[in-house]
């Protein structure tokens, strides 16, 4: 199945356009559309915050990186200020992302692709 991106009048995908999509091109209705679009989204988040990684299949990983204290500096007055350590998620693409990205058509094989 290939969903076309066409209707869509901004250039960024959001969750309210996901939802519109379903609802136009896969036959759901509005109400289940977004409930969809949002339980797929909570369920990636409830993940990340249990430390679990996230991995997509032919489109990247998600992952919980622990970033150490460190000193900072204000970069208007210089002053040093410590920086707290605090947990950050980080987005990898796979290789089957990054060819179609780059339009090296030799990976496409077997991937199915959204608005091409």
């Amino acid at each position: 199945m290939q969903i076309s991106f066409e209707s869509l009048e901004t250039p960024a995908l959001t969750k309210a356009h996901l939802a519109e999509l379903l609802f136009e091109q896969i036959g759901l209705n509005k109400r289940e559309s977004k409930d969809m679009v949002d339980a797929f989204f909570d369920l990636v988040i409830d993940s990340l915050i249990a430390g679990e990684d996230v991995k997509i299949s032919g489109f990247g990983n998600f992952q919980i990186r622990t970033k150490a204290a460190r000193p900072g500096r204000n970069p208007r007055t210089g002053e040093l200020i410590p920086i707290d350590a605090r947990r950050v998620a980080t987005f990898h693409a796979s290789h089957k992302l990054k060819a179609l990205i780059q339009g090296d058509t030799d990976e496409d094989e077997g991937v199915e692709t959204v608005g091409r």
